[in-house]
């Protein structure tokens, strides 16, 4: 797979039926190994050696956006039953652009996250949320010290 802007992580994965399948230490299974589950795993690797315990961090739930299901990718807890952090993976091709940020701030809308990321495994994309005004901040550096409880 391609190299990605992430240290570089080892990572469990096994074949069956012509498949590749990687390990997702936090829903604890083998997964179908795409480009996209490639830079969610590197992701996920990247938020455990920040320090994030894995308690806190959940995959690929569902959740609803006015009367729709939508699926996020990954969300670190909070204190108090809110959500510290949302985090939306795309693949290395897909272009980091106005629509898919889009995606990500509907999905914030209803989940009410204090910082964002976006991310297609070589670019990223931190925001803040400003709760009180609704407004983003754009950040430079991934929130570590902010996340940490």
């Amino acid at each position: 797979m391609q190299s990605l802007a992430f240290p570089q992580y080892r990572f469990k994965t096994k074949s069956n039926e012509n498949k590749r399948f990687i390990f997702d230490p936090i829903r604890k299974k083998f997964v179908v190994l795409t480009a996209e589950e490639w830079v969610r795993q590197h992701v996920l690797q990247d938020l455990i050696t920040k320090g994030i315990s894995t308690s806190r961090i959940s995959v690929e739930k569902q959740f609803d956006v006015m009367g729709q299901q939508k699926r996020f990718d990954v969300v670190v807890a909070g204190g108090n039953a809110s959500i510290a952090l949302l985090i939306e993976c795309k693949a290395p091709e897909v272009t980091l652009s106005q629509q898919t940020f889009d995606q990500i701030a509907r999905y914030q809308l209803a989940l009410k996250a204090n910082f964002l990321m976006l991310t297609n495994g070589l670019h990223h994309i931190y925001c803040q949320i400003d709760h009180e005004n609704g407004k983003y901040h754009f950040i430079t550096e991934f929130p570590t010290n902010e996340l940490q409880l």
